[in-house]
Parts: C-alpha cells; structure tokens; sequence
C-alpha cells in the first residue's frame, strides 16, 4: 500500500510526484488530490521480462478527484475519467504500452477526495485467461483441463449451492460447497458453521448464464484483486474420464488425485 497527500506540497497546483512501486500487486491511496502523480512498477524481476506483463488497475468504488492516464513518451491516453462509477470495473494494458499518469481535477474542497486504486502485474497468458474477450463461456477443451488443474491458483471438487446475479456489476457469483480441496493460493474457500463444511464464492461473467445444477463439478480458477474467478469447470465425472485417458496415455501434464 502507497499513501501521500497533496496536502504536503507548498507549491501544489504544479506539483508532479514520483512513486515507485516494488510489489506485483497492492494499491495506491492518493489523498486530498493536486498536481499530478507519475506511478512508477518496477517489479523485482529482469527487465527483459518486462514485455510479458500485463498490467491492470481496478479503481476504488468511492475513487475521485483525479483521471487516470496512460502515459508513454508524453502522450496520455484517458484509462478512468474522474466521476467514472462503473462498479468493479478492471483496466488492463501491456506494461510496455506506458505508464500511469493520475493527474487531479480542479476541486473546489480538495479535502472532501481521495483517489484510489488496486493493481496487478501479472503474465500476459495468465491475463488472457482473465479476460477472454473472444468467447468467455466457451467450454474448455479435455487438454485445456489438464493444464488448468496443473498451472490454476484454485483447484476444488464441490457442488453448486446457489447462483446470485449481480446485474450491476455483470456478474454471477456460484456459491461451492467443497468436497476436496485440492489447492488455493489464498483463502477464499473456508471451514464455514459447526458443520465443518468447506465452502466459498466464485465470481464469472453474467453473460455465461451459470445456473444452479445436480453433482460435482471440477472448479479451476484464478485470483483476480482478492477474488476467485471461473475458468475450466467441467463435471467431475467428466475429468475422470479425461484424466484416467491422459494418465493411461502417459501425456498428464501433472499429477493429482482425481478420486
């Protein structure tokens, strides 16, 4: 977490400040807005890898007093104009294409504003998983499984309890009750009650029209701003059948108990 204030300055209306930025994810806390802030990532990891990052920022629901920008080589590129309320909206551009460039609106009672916003610096292949704008919903193929089981922040049998929409947001969020836990990053899915079941939300796009059915699924995922998100969920009698052919085949990118 980075905080300053525009309060400190003396000079502010002109004020340009630098931030630099270690971590691949956190947020930024800009308060009392004025001039403009130039925010630096520079992650700890070889410069050569740079051109494989994605970048992404999510602004703060009560985010205000500033336009985000894009910047590369002194032209700025408008990524959230100031007053923008559109809920849990995520903007994500290459690290190469700029930097972030937040620069604060005039405002009569600058201390009424706090500007905000999350961030992730994350691999170009996770990032197209995040957000597939060709066919979202589309079913994964047997070998894109496989993989999601190997390389997923998430991985979990469970059933569907309940579905939710929020129209808002375009989002469905599925209610899971876990039979197995096979792995999670962070966690999201928890011992719940004095019934000792595992249970935990997963948030996907409205528009794939999930709905509540029957059995056990295979959950796969990625954590996206302290979030899981779907991405290859078939039924779990399914990967068994897909699993035992790669495993008899000798071709299983991993291993993992499928029972």
């Amino acid at each position: 977490l980075s905080s300053c204030s525009g309060l400190t300055h003396e000079s502010h209306r002109k004020d340009v400040e630098q931030v630099y930025l270690r971590c691949s994810e956190g947020s930024i806390e800009w308060m009392y807005p004025t001039g403009a802030l130039i925010v630096n990532l520079r992650p700890n990891i070889s410069p050569a890898s740079y051109k494989h990052l994605t970048v992404c920022i999510k602004p703060f629901k009560d985010s205000a007093g500033a336009n985000i920008y894009l910047e590369k080589t002194g032209e700025l590129k408008l990524l959230v104009r100031d007053g923008d309320r559109s809920p849990s909206r995520v903007y994500c551009f290459g690290y190469d294409q700029g930097g972030l460039f937040v620069e604060a609106t005039p405002q009569q009672d600058i201390s009424r504003k706090i500007t905000g916003f999350q961030y992730e610096l994350m691999s170009k292949g996770i990032a197209a998983d995040l957000h597939t704008a060709s066919a979202p919903c589309r079913p994964c193929s047997d070998t894109e499984v496989l993989l999601a089981v190997c390389t997923s922040d998430f991985v979990i049998r469970g059933s569907i309890q309940n579905v939710t929409n929020e129209a808002e947001e375009q989002e469905s969020v599925i209610h899971v009750r876990v039979n197995k836990l096979y792995r999670q990053k962070s966690k999201v899915f928890q011992l719940t009650g004095e019934s000792g079941n595992w249970r935990g939300q997963i948030k996907t796009l409205l528009e794939c029209g999930v709905k509540p059915g029957d059995g056990d699924f295979l959950f796969t995922g990625r954590m996206h701003f302290g979030e899981a998100r779907l991405g290859c969920a078939p039924r779990f009698k399914d990967f068994q059948r897909m699993y035992k052919e790669a495993k008899d085949k000798g071709l299983n990118p991993c291993e993992i108990g499928p029972d």
